[in-house]
């Protein structure tokens, strides 16, 4: 079976495919032929976002491509700005109607604070109580059956605590930046010891890893990229993956990954700095 096929279990039993092809800063136009190739090349999983404004052009990937929609995950998120359940609720219904879907299978809260927020960290427990809303939202559209599974991106652990503390429903998926050289360890173990799966975004360093020497001679003993190696690495510690490219030679390229990097290289890899 392809590693496109291979599957994780999230805490609700949902089933969610390793590799999505990730879509952020692709717009509609330019999501279609991604999103048709991809699917027509083994993807089965699509990661998109109501802030990224691209789920029109997904749509029409989708129905280009001729897979069935129950053969697709499809992962969304409410926008960081989004901070009530009636915000919430229309980002929700919005992707539901752009997609053209009756359920999207994973929504995520994007961000625990508006972006312009997110570095200053003082003000993030000013938005414990609106994330709480913007839960409760998921929760019910849940039970509605128009979510199969909710989650969070880049949350940290007083984030999480807080979440999951106030409401008693663990997220199910934690999406971080996460990468050889930014590994985020805190939030990785408390995510791990609480069974909320992370998914890697940024695999590559925002393109930094491209030109590291050390990654390049791990890449050169495998007869694989650095890009290969970078996108194995969090797959091997039991992480979702998002390649993003808009290049047929890539999307394929990115999710040859069907390969075992040994544990000596590993524990190289997890104690690699990059600049």
């Amino acid at each position: 079976m392809s590693i496109l096929h291979e599957t994780y279990q999230l805490n609700n039993g949902v089933s969610i495919p390793k590799i999505a092809l990730g879509t952020w800063q692709i717009a509609t136009p330019d999501a279609v032929h991604p999103t048709e190739f991809a699917l027509k090349n083994g993807y089965v999983h699509i990661d998109t976002a109501h802030g990224y404004g691209n789920a029109k052009g997904i749509r029409e990937g989708i129905k280009a491509s001729g897979v069935k929609r129950e053969d697709i995950f499809i992962t969304s998120k409410v926008r960081g700005e989004s901070k009530s359940y009636r915000e919430a609720m229309g980002n929700i219904h919005d992707d539901l109607e752009d997609l053209n879907t009756d359920y999207i299978d994973l929504m995520l809260i994007h961000c625990p604070t508006p972006w312009r927020f997110f570095n200053h960290k003082p003000t993030r427990p000013h938005f414990y109580k609106e994330n709480v809303e913007v839960w409760r939202a998921m929760v019910e559209a849940k039970e509605q059956g128009l979510l199969r599974a909710i989650g969070v991106s880049n949350f940290n652990v007083d984030d999480l605590k807080q979440l999951i503390e106030a409401t008693g429903v663990k997220p199910a998926v934690n999406q971080i930046r996460f990468s050889i050289g930014h590994t985020q360890p805190e939030i990785v173990a408390f995510c791990q010891e609480n069974d909320i799966l992370i998914e890697a975004y940024s695999s590559l360093g925002t393109g930094r890893l491209l030109e590291n020497e050390a990654i390049k001679k791990i890449a050169d003993k495998y007869g694989k990229t650095v890009a290969q190696i970078a996108y194995r690495y969090p797959v091997q510690k039991g992480m979702v993956i998002l390649p993003k490219s808009v290049h047929d030679k890539y999307i394929l390229e990115n999710a040859d990954i069907d390969f075992e990097i040994d544990a000596e290289d590993m524990a190289f890899l997890d104690n690699l700095e990059v600049e």
